[in-house]
């Protein structure tokens, strides 16, 4: 079933897909695989398997009984792209999304290069975002990958960030999430990092959205970001 999210950027969490394997820095203290570890341990089913990659045909037509329209990030619990999903389960996904067109779906992932080869295959009806991640200048190459993928909007999920971007080309994209992370062992985040894609995004008017500074206690640095709080975002189909 899906879940209300508390992740600022999304309404509500659909995970058809549990489990991944890391593949960056970024994914050092993955929240996805801590959680899927204590909800294992508290015996829920869905998790049976921990972290391991998991599809679940038993939620696989939810979005499709809710009435009013939802923003909804798809798979925060996994990657749907990740390489042990079978393709025609990614898929039957996308039938889902493609027939749900009420709602938007967020769909993020590390392997934009995988959703490139995958593209073609899949009808991607403008309810449906396609979002990268990159940690550091050394992930730069995953953008060009997510450019030449078929999703009509496109944006980027700029956490945990941990190193500046001065090479990051927005050209072609549709929004930039930039996060500290937070939690346990949580790396710090540099004012002036953000700041710099902050400054490019509004130069070039790319819709900027400030997630959070982080840290082992995040609530306590909360999301301002010099006086202000920054929640753009693109345009939803309706």
């Amino acid at each position: 079933m899906s879940t209300e999210s508390a992740i600022e950027w999304t309404e509500v969490t659909w995970n058809p897909v549990t489990g991944c394997t890391k593949v960056s820095p970024g994914c050092a203290h993955c929240y996805a695989e801590r959680m899927s570890r204590r909800l294992q341990a508290m015996g829920v089913g869905k998790y049976e398997n921990g972290f391991s990659v998991t599809a679940h045909e038993s939620v696989l037509h939810e979005p499709l009984q809710w009435k009013r329209p939802r923003l909804v990030f798809v798979n925060s619990m996994s990657d749907l792209f990740h390489q042990s999903v079978p393709s025609t389960f990614v898929e039957a996904v996308f039938d889902v999304m493609n027939r749900a067109s009420r709602h938007t779906f967020q769909v993020l992932t590390k392997r934009p290069v995988c959703v490139a080869r995958l593209s073609r295959r899949l009808r991607w009806t403008p309810n449906i975002w396609l979002g990268t991640s990159i940690e550091s200048e050394k992930w730069l190459a995953r953008l060009p990958a997510l450019k030449e993928t078929g999703a009509r909007t496109k944006f980027l999920s700029l956490e945990p960030l941990l190193g500046p971007l001065p090479n990051l080309e927005l050209r072609g994209l549709d929004w930039v999430i930039v996060g500290g992370e937070s939690g346990p062992g949580a790396r710090p985040m540099e004012p002036d990092w953000v700041r710099d894609i902050r400054d490019r995004c509004v130069e070039t008017a790319v819709p900027f959205f400030f997630k959070q500074w982080g840290g082992v206690f995040k609530k306590r640095t909360g999301r301002v970001l010099d006086d202000r709080i920054w929640n753009q975002m693109p345009e939803r189909t309706r």
